[in-house]
């Protein structure tokens, strides 16, 4: 998907990230939220981020509501949705049984309008038999995105799987053939088909599908706490499910499967179902060497 001005979607981009940067928050709460913790949160505390924060890892975390998994270390993550609203809630309730309340103030985004045209009407307009394909596979995207492992391999940080212009951003609204359409929930690279895929941080192959509708060769790492990586349109699966992968190492190649109008990789990050923007955890796109 990837008919758009490349010029403007890397300034953008670059804004996004230095944005998300000085949204960067580290707080020790041993006045606001008593002497028995200190809290710190990192990460932008806006649409389409993630923040890591850390506590006595004896507490318990709420997030809106919902239970938050704390490593032995104190570890926990939580994430703002392309629509997440202007407030969120975050609970500890602390080792004395003390509780303590937090409201975060989420910053609001405009996102572009992306139009895409020349696509299959088939992939458009599904067929009843093609509308039940893609319930079923969306449906084992789904439940593989709810896996909530004890591991942290998210602490390492983040790359750019794959170097390339960004033909596509996070939460653009998507008009397909004239069409309103969800909107897009990652970043599109353009790159030749063949071009090696590496993994952009540690993690463990939950995902490997050859040939999907919509998304076609498809692959999910998970790196712990419910955070994975998602990689579409590729034309070669080099892992399979199970395996576990390492930063850096070689997972797919680049392809130009299912609904697509040229070869690009398609990266989205994932905090279970909340969709996260993945160009905030990585440093602007390196620029190609003269």
């Amino acid at each position: 998907m990837n008919k758009i001005n490349i010029s403007t979607l890397i300034l953008k981009s670059h804004r996004r990230y230095w944005f998300g940067l000085l949204l960067i928050w580290g707080v020790s709460c041993n006045t606001a939220w008593g002497r028995d913790i200190a809290l710190k949160l990192e990460g932008p505390l806006t649409q389409g981020g993630l923040v890591k924060g850390k506590t006595d890892p004896r507490s318990k975390v709420f997030f809106d509501d919902q239970s938050v998994r704390v490593s032995k270390q104190g570890v926990f993550l939580i994430g703002f949705g392309r629509d997440a609203k202007p407030q969120a809630r975050l609970k500890v309730m602390l080792p004395n049984g003390a509780e303590q309340t937090r409201e975060l103030k989420i910053t609001q985004r405009q996102y572009h309008i992306q139009h895409i045209k020349g696509l299959p009407a088939r992939q458009v307009s599904p067929s009843g038999a093609d509308l039940a394909r893609i319930h079923q596979e969306a449906a084992m995207v789904k439940e593989t995105r709810s896996l909530d492992d004890v591991r942290t391999d998210f602490l390492k940080g983040f790359i750019w799987p794959v170097h390339g212009p960004i033909t596509g951003i996070y939460g653009s609204q998507r008009i397909l053939n004239g069409q309103p359409r969800t909107p897009h929930y990652g970043v599109d690279i353009a790159a030749p088909v063949g071009t090696l895929v590496h993994a952009p941080a540690d993690g463990v192959v939950t995902l490997a599908h050859s040939n999907m509708l919509l998304s076609g060769g498809t692959l999910i790492i998970d790196h712990g706490h419910g955070l994975s990586s998602t990689f579409i349109h590729l034309s070669r699966i080099l892992v399979k499910k199970g395996d576990r992968v390492l930063q850096g190492k070689p997972i797919a190649k680049v392809g130009a499967t299912g609904r697509v109008t040229g070869a690009h990789l398609d990266w989205r990050i994932n905090l279970f179902q909340t969709r996260l923007d993945p160009q905030l955890l990585v440093p602007p796109m390196p620029t190609a060497s003269k």
